[in-house]
């Protein structure tokens, strides 16, 4: 079947400056997500597990003891989550939109948008999401990286069901952490390989600036641990050819996007977790290539408990927390 013709965008990124991991990723135990794919894991106030499934499910895992509660069934896709107080989730649904999953299961579709990928709430109900691409769906989302499309979008819903889009131009909007104090949104660009930060008060206010630069691997889901410090699910190692395409004539990306599947260039799979603290400083890089787990695309800490989500995997990872490091 033909490849969809991309059309490519000139970015010249930083030489990849890796420093190693900080330690090793130790897989404790795994716990079965009920289906194939739990893209987002986050922590509901209770301290279980949320987790969106490929076949639409949204469900509910307690650390301990594994035990799987089914929330929902959105009929569509669920990428990012965000657990309610009151028990509800909001979902990026990839097919549906942005939507909200109550207490008792029912679904209301808050936002139709293309591409959802995460999403945070404040405590006056205003929320904020993240779509990855205008161009491209999950399924080609490669297609976006190797064109560099940038048109990813950080938006924001009031209460009253208003929609604006706060910024535009992202290379692959993905993970979104609001901050403790509400004073500004941390937000991951998978293709640019950085994070940044968008002001929302004070002197600041409606300026945006690059918390985490030049990241050695995609930036995926985020978390705010109760550790106090963010953490970012890392994808997969950059790719030395796509960085060195990324600033020549598009036309060569093209060629190399029409490549057989067994020669075109592929992620390394591996499972990689890093941390920061609110300043953008490293504090943890914890990488295994033992097939342990793989392709992580979300990790959240919760009063000492790490778990991981993957795009190809069946369960969701419980793994080792460094000690130290924490706020």
């Amino acid at each position: 079947m033909a490849r969809r013709l991309i059309s490519p965008r000139r970015w010249a990124p930083p030489a990849i400056a890796d420093r190693g991991p900080t330690g090793p990723l130790k897989v404790l135990r795994r716990l079965p997500a009920g289906g194939h794919g739990p893209e987002d894991v986050v922590f509901d106030h209770a301290g279980r597990i949320i987790a969106g499934t490929e076949d639409g499910r949204v469900v509910r895992i307690d650390p301990a003891s594994g035990e799987r509660t089914v929330l929902a069934e959105t009929g569509g896709r669920p990428l990012g989550l965000h657990a309610r107080a009151d028990g509800g989730v909001l979902v990026c649904d990839h097919d549906k939109g942005l939507l909200e999953v109550r207490p008792d299961g029912t679904i209301d579709v808050l936002v139709q948008t293309p591409f959802p990928s995460n999403v945070v709430q404040s405590r006056d109900d205003t929320i904020w999401f993240t779509s990855s691409s205008l161009r491209w769906d999950l399924e080609n989302h490669l297609g976006d990286v190797f064109e560099h499309s940038c048109t990813g979008r950080l938006l924001r819903r009031d209460p009253d069901g208003t929609v604006t889009t706060l910024l535009d131009d992202l290379k692959f909007g993905n993970g979104l952490v609001l901050a403790p104090d509400e004073s500004h949104l941390i937000f991951a660009e998978t293709a640019g390989y950085r994070i940044r930060r968008h002001w929302l008060t004070g002197a600041k206010a409606g300026t945006t600036e690059v918390l985490v630069d030049n990241l050695p691997g995609f930036p995926d889901n985020m978390y705010l641990g109760s550790d106090g410090l963010l953490w970012v699910g890392i994808v997969a190692p950059r790719n030395p050819l796509l960085d060195r395409l990324l600033p020549l004539p598009g036309l060569l990306r093209v060629l190399v996007w029409n490549l057989p599947d067994a020669v075109r260039p592929k992620a390394t799979i591996l499972a990689w977790v890093m941390a920061f603290d609110l300043s953008g400083n490293p504090v943890h890089d914890l990488r295994a290539d033992d097939g342990s787990y793989g392709f992580v695309t979300s990790v959240a800490e919760h009063d000492g408990t790490l778990v991981l989500g993957s795009l190809i995997e069946n369960d969701v990872a419980v793994v080792e927390l460094p000690a130290g490091g924490g706020a």
